[in-house]
């Protein structure tokens, strides 16, 4: 089950248009993945001092004293059966413990004879594009990219197929995830035909069988959410700190780090960039996260963002739209 509280009124739950034409009527550039262009990408009030101990579960094992009074987020929503306000916590726990069983060994790319981390962030980038046309919600975005590193660490890919793996792995995160996926057809012409309908449905069982079918996973998103209604977030932390999150999944050189531990230096970083306290005693007790332990996320973070590719642009071109409130021109606060 999934936490569908609206921190600021944004995130889970939306409305979307969904295109029924054949193809769309804007169709996303077609981008060969294979192509690598050569860049540099280097590797609320104090009331009374309390400490939270954190879960021994999460294998986190230390007490931290925070000066101030922790809020309860889920006491608002306590007659909403669909927050799950008494399992809600409980269903973060074992986010906590599952997420260090879907992610990714560090520096598998090394094991890939034909691919590279460039064409794995180009390959991302045009996903952005894909994901946004077809109004798909961002749970979908996370989960294919997962996949596509998960299958990525397990199976050598060639060039000419790795587009391949991404539209499989999307078109499995929207069947997952979607209450309309994309129709295969659009995805063929996304593709410029380059693919046909059933190298894609094959593709798509590769994946599943590769995986041993094991799709769900908790996601960055996922805990960006919790973390955002913890961080009692306005309309502009809450756009800024997705606009973070999303910049990352081009990041190879981030996927070592959990995903819990990126969704809360995108909630760091979003607070410092609007003037707010980086941490609260809030945030502590329902991350489980000091500031500490989230400083030098932060920082790899905004080092990844400052060094990447500024031809691969479609999260800020997303970003950069008033439907997400301009935030890819707010200056991130770079001083941690």
């Amino acid at each position: 089950m999934r936490d569908t509280s609206k921190p600021g009124q944004q995130g889970l739950v939306r409305k979307r248009s969904i295109t029924t034409a054949n193809h769309p009527s804007q169709p996303v550039e077609h981008r060969d993945v294979s192509a690598a262009p050569p860049v540099d990408i280097p590797l609320e009030r104090p009331t009374s001092n309390i400490s939270f101990q954190t879960n021994p579960s999460l294998a986190i094992g230390r007490t931290y004293q925070y000066t101030g009074k922790a809020d309860n987020i889920d006491e608002r929503d306590a007659n909403d059966h669909l927050c799950v306000t008494e399992y809600v916590q409980d269903m973060y726990h074992h986010f906590r413990i599952k997420e260090k069983t879907t992610s990714v060994r560090r520096f598998y790319m090394e094991d890939q004879k034909y691919i590279n981390e460039r064409m794995r962030s180009i390959l991302v980038d045009w996903l952005v594009q894909l994901h946004l046309k077809f109004k798909l919600v961002p749970e979908t975005l996370y989960l294919a990219v997962n996949l596509i590193d998960r299958y990525l660490e397990r199976s050598q890919v060639t060039r000419p197929k790795l587009q391949l793996v991404g539209v499989a792995a999307l078109l499995i995160a929207s069947k997952y995830e979607e209450i309309y996926p994309p129709d295969i057809g659009d995805l063929v012409y996304i593709c410029d035909k380059a693919y046909t309908k059933k190298d894609i449905v094959q593709m798509e069982e590769t994946i599943l069988k590769t995986l041993e079918y094991r799709i769900t996973i908790p996601s960055a998103h996922a805990f960006l959410v919790r973390y955002l209604k913890a961080a009692h977030a306005d309309a502009k932390i809450v756009q800024l700190s997705c606009y973070i999150l999303d910049g990352t999944l081009q990041s190879y050189n981030l996927l070592h780090y959990l995903p819990s531990q990126i969704a809360a230096a995108a909630v760091l970083i979003a607070r410092k960039s609007v003037g707010r306290n980086t941490w609260s005693p809030t945030l502590l007790k329902y991350s489980s996260y000091c500031e500490e332990e989230i400083m030098h996320v932060a920082k790899a973070v905004l080092s990844e963002k400052k060094f990447a590719s500024q031809e691969l642009n479609a999260i800020n071109k997303k970003y950069s739209s008033e439907r997400y409130g301009f935030v890819a021109s707010t200056p991130l606060d770079c001083d941690l």
